[in-house]
């Protein structure tokens, strides 16, 4: 493979980093614009398709490292042997996170935190020559599994969409999940501890969207630097009204090691709300966890150990995408 530096949002005030991972010369050319094939014929070279990942909740970089893995390399790296392009950029958060704070305060929005690079990444693409504007594809991680379907809906554009290990429900109704799972497993200090740490937060989401706007923007989330009007137009529209108008192409994939979202409750409920789509497939990978690797712990309270194992996406799963990309861009 190849890889270019490039910059998402250049000019503009949220310039990011990132890799344009192109597929090596195992038959294709991935030279520019104009540029003979390997065979030494005039004929331009095939463009790729190509796929834009989009991060999970929190600050991560390109790689979307969490301790010692990095599942955007590995898949960008895995795709590029099956001849499709990607790209991968630091999350705004991770490159410009205090002057955000700044800047927007209370108003901050998962546009301004997601929702805009992802399109700025696709528009990149569509420029790109050797990428064909017509097969590029959305790969969401977690949270951006569950932003997938608005990516697209508000400028994204994708030939397709690709949730790994989303979730159809709100944010706040999966952090309850969570914790009440944390809680249900802990004991004694870490259970009393962890029980009123939660209270005021889970009982401020119970009001939520009667909350206005300006009560919202002053109101804390998770921090000080994080109000509830992030998390109140997060959860504005549900993922489900933007997958039940689209007709878009559409694979759900998680692991049934995964302790973030559930099986049960995530991943049968896109099954739910997509059984009447023209083109939807899903894929439970056994033994697998959130980051699509092999379960270490499945414990939510290992989760620091879980992810502190060196490991790599499952070659399965690369494969998986690759052809099921293949597939629709036929």
């Amino acid at each position: 493979m190849i890889e270019e530096k490039i910059i998402i949002g250049s000019g503009g005030e949220w310039p990011l980093n990132g890799l344009l991972t192109l597929p090596g010369s195992n038959g294709e050319s991935v030279a520019g614009s104009g540029a003979e094939s390997l065979g030494g014929g005039e004929a331009e070279a095939k463009p790729h398709p190509a796929v834009v990942f989009v991060h999970g909740s929190g600050a991560s970089d390109m790689n979307s490292k969490v301790f010692k893995v990095e599942p955007f390399k590995d898949l960008a790296a895995g795709l590029a042997k099956h001849g499709i392009a990607s790209i991968r950029y630091d999350k705004r958060t991770f490159v410009h996170g205090k002057k955000m704070v700044k800047t927007l305060g209370g108003e901050l929005t998962i546009w301004d935190e997601t929702i805009e690079d992802a399109i700025l990444a696709a528009n990149m693409l569509r420029d790109d020559p050797r990428i064909d504007p017509n097969r590029i594809f959305i790969a969401g991680l977690s949270m951006g599994g569950m932003l997938a379907p608005r990516i697209d809906a508000e400028g994204g554009n994708f030939a397709g969409l690709i949730i790994m290990a989303g979730t159809p429900r709100r944010l706040e109704t999966v952090m309850k999940s969570q914790v009440e799972d944390f809680i249900n497993n802990s004991r004694g200090l870490i259970k009393w501890i962890a029980k009123k740490q939660t209270k005021k937060l889970l009982a401020k989401c119970d009001n939520l969207y009667e909350m206005s706007d300006e009560e919202a923007k002053k109101m804390k989330f998770i921090n000080r630097h994080t109000k509830m009007f992030y998390l109140k137009d997060l959860g504005k529209k549900q993922v489900k009204e933007y997958l039940e108008v689209s007709t878009k192409p559409v694979f759900v994939m998680q692991g049934d090691g995964d302790f973030h979202v559930s099986v049960e409750h995530d991943f049968e409920e896109y099954k739910r709300i997509l059984q009447n789509h023209p083109n939807a497939t899903f894929k439970l990978y056994e033994g697998l966890n959130h980051v699509f690797m092999p379960t270490v712990y499945g414990d939510i309270k290992k989760a620091k150990k879980e992810y502190s194992k060196p490991q790599n996406v499952a070659d399965h799963v690369i494969e998986d995408i690759a052809n099921w990309i293949t597939t629709i861009s036929q």
